[in-house]
């Protein structure tokens, strides 16, 4: 059997990004496949019970869907070296994993599909690329790209808030360019959790398709440096003459990286208080049994909540997923002694996030046998 893991993914898939990040910094030998190489339905499909990617084979043979899955189960076994000390850069890196995965998918696919002059041919490129070579091949593309195209919608880009989704960005995009000017990562010297969350969107989508790319390289330069970066098995901090080799001490968050969070915070909370709210009224009225399957086609259809945005009404699908990755923050939380609680509570006021700490699921989320399910 091979000593390498095995990372099904696809270069242009969002969430492919995190988990491969992770194993080039943690210096993991790997070799990336496709879906459409030969096996995966056969062999990796039956153990991984959803046909999403990242899914990992080690090389004992066990199979682990999902990125977040993928960097815990490193993590675990490894002493957690991508997990601050202190409480509050603990709570920040755990955030910025759910806002990387949930709470930026709007500019995501904004950006990817509504400037098809730019993208296109190189989106379309890949897509095909990621289909196995049959006669179907084209119309397979065809598909799949025009149900993500569909997907931009439910996450709430219309014609009536695409400037809304673009000026938020934009403000995001250069409030964490000043932030980068300082650290080479989000919390100093080293990639944390978080970072690998953040990168999700930031890599493929953002820092890799031809539009938006090209919009970070020349409004956010440092920001197209941490995407290169996060791409590089080393430091790759050339441009910081005192650059150092851990997280920030004495758990210091930089104002820099809060003025990033006041930025994120303003549609982040009202869309997680608006889903949780929908979900919860879901859950009143399904009451679907333990075990059952909470995230992906294999759990009961959802819908759309609504939440405004400066005077602007959005409407986006309601995500479990968010839930079950916010967990992990409001553990931190609950976790921590009384001091922890306070230095956390004042640093999450300061940045408009507080409101994340008691919004939660009437139902909590866990994993089994691959799949992320009701408790």
């Amino acid at each position: 059997m091979t000593e390498n893991h095995k990372l099904y993914a696809i270069t242009h898939s969002l969430y492919s990004g995190r988990a491969r990040s992770y194993l080039i910094k943690q210096g993991i030998a790997f070799q990336e496949l496709s879906t459409g190489h030969e096996g995966f339905k056969a062999e990796v499909l039956p153990k991984g019970k959803l046909a999403t990617i990242p899914t990992l084979v080690t090389p004992e043979g066990e199979v682990i869907r999902d990125g977040a899955a993928i960097i815990e189960h490193f993590e675990a076994a490894n002493g957690r070296p991508c997990r601050p000390a202190g409480p509050r850069q603990q709570i920040i890196s755990a955030l910025f994993d759910v806002i990387g995965n949930d709470g930026l998918l709007r500019p995501a696919m904004h950006y990817r599909w509504n400037f098809p002059e730019d993208n296109l041919e190189f989106v379309r490129y890949h897509f095909l690329h990621s289909q196995r070579d049959t006669p179907q091949r084209e119309e397979k593309t065809e598909a799949m790209m025009n149900r993500m195209r569909h997907a931009g919608m439910i996450f709430g880009v219309t014609d009536q808030t695409r400037d809304l989704v673009e000026s938020l960005y934009l403000e995001y995009l250069d409030a964490l360019n000043a932030h980068f000017e300082q650290y080479p990562y989000l919390l100093g010297w080293r990639p944390s959790v978080g970072d690998f969350g953040l990168l999700a969107p930031m890599y493929a989508h953002l820092g890799r398709d031809p539009h938006p790319a090209r919009l970070m390289q020349q409004r956010a330069t440092r920001v197209y440096r941490w995407v290169e970066r996060m791409n590089r098995a080393d430091q790759d901090a050339p441009e910081y003459f005192h650059a150092a080799t851990d997280f920030l001490p004495d758990d210091e968050v930089p104002e820099t990286l809060l003025a990033v969070l006041r930025v994120l915070a303003q549609d982040f909370v009202p869309e997680t208080r608006a889903a949780a709210e929908f979900i919860n009224a879901w859950l009143a009225q399904n009451q679907p049994q333990a075990g059952e399957p909470a995230v992906g086609r294999l759990a009961q259809a959802m819908g759309t909540a609504e939440f405004t945005l400066r005077g602007e009404t959005i409407t986006a699908l309601a995500q479990p997923y968010r839930f079950y990755l916010l967990q992990r923050v409001q553990s931190i939380y609950t976790d921590l002694d009384s001091m922890g609680r306070a230095a956390v509570e004042e640093m999450l006021d300061a940045c408009g996030m507080s409101a994340i700490l008691g919004t939660t699921l009437d139902r909590r989320i866990t994993r089994s046998d691959n799949l992320e399910v009701w408790e």
